[in-house]
């Protein structure tokens, strides 16, 4: 080849290269927002839609609607007619059912404890299954007293490992979340990496971890990053020796540390609020509380 046309040719090509490069550089990092129903449990499911439409979330975590915590028996959900006709509401809203929230607890190794936990798993899989959404939450949760800590560990596993194989034929996952009593990361990864199946992952609530154990963030989604589905993000203050939540970005923990690390991972699934208004009735109305964290987190991310 002579040497004008390969240089011609050379340079073409590095300037292909180069403009790939700088397209990928400026590519917009375009977070999904979801917000769980635990911070509006006065709400109707129109009004939840109402607000995800109007304040900029793409998803809504269901985690109870009104009095009904056993979404399999509310009655958006109770009959095949019931689900189509709440289906048809979230396709015009344009919203996404992204994850349901169970209270299933992985922790008995008693066999009728286990039992009637996996059961209730077992049906918001169904659910998950029917409605298109692709992660249901579970509880890992506690170490009781009457168990040792190993048969303790070695319960979750195995419930989980369950789980996954209850689910493996849908695309349903099933999503273990950072609560309760496990929330050390040596502790998590053992249950996640002895597990080790495929139709299983983690919700990551960073507040749930760090405000027990005040491991560095850094750290911990550096182990964690893996097997990270879905996010949970809240905020809080101590006050007089007590634990209040505040809006996302107004409390003491290191939110923009957390949101500079899933960004940097390139994160590609839910960042969810979680206002636990359910629970803390005295906390701000979710009126304020989900569109103020739309906005907040939009910001942080962008100076993330």
């Amino acid at each position: 080849m002579k040497r004008r046309h390969f240089l011609k040719h050379s340079s073409a090509g590095l300037l292909t290269i180069l403009g790939v490069q700088q397209v990928i550089a400026q590519k917009k990092y375009v977070p999904k927002l979801a917000f769980s129903t635990l911070g509006c449990p006065e709400w109707s499911f129109e009004k939840i839609l109402e607000s995800a439409v109007q304040n900029g979330y793409q998803g809504i975590e269901l985690r109870g609607i009104q009095k009904d915590m056993d979404l399999t028996v509310s009655p958006l959900f109770n009959s095949p007619s019931n689900i189509q006709n709440t289906l048809k509401l979230c396709k015009k809203a344009g919203i996404s059912i992204v994850d349901l929230g169970s209270s299933t607890n992985l922790h008995w190794a008693d066999a009728t404890k286990r039992k009637s936990n996996l059961d209730e798993a077992k049906r918001f899989i169904d659910l998950a299954a029917t409605l298109n959404c692709p992660y249901i939450r579970v509880f890992p949760n506690d170490f009781p007293k009457e168990q040792s800590r190993e048969q303790t560990l070695q319960a979750m596993i195995e419930n989980l490992v369950s789980l996954g194989e209850y689910a493996k034929n849908t695309s349903v996952k099933v999503l273990l979340e950072t609560h309760g009593q496990l929330v050390y990361v040596a502790d998590i990864l053992h249950v996640i990496q002895t597990a080790n199946h495929p139709q299983v992952g983690l919700i990551w609530d960073f507040y749930n971890m760090w405000s027990v154990t005040k491991e560095s963030p850094s750290e911990v989604y550096a182990q964690l990053a893996p097997y990270i589905k879905h996010v949970h993000l809240k905020d809080a203050i101590t006050e007089n020796g007590k634990e209040k939540y505040v809006l996302f970005g107004e409390g003491a923990a290191p939110v923009q540390e957390v949101l500079q690390l899933l960004k940097k991972g390139n994160y590609q699934g839910y960042y969810s609020f979680e206002w636990e208004k359910r629970w803390h009735p005295e906390i701000q109305e979710p009126e304020i509380a989900i569109p103020h964290f739309s906005k907040a987190i939009i910001k942080k991310l962008k100076d993330a």
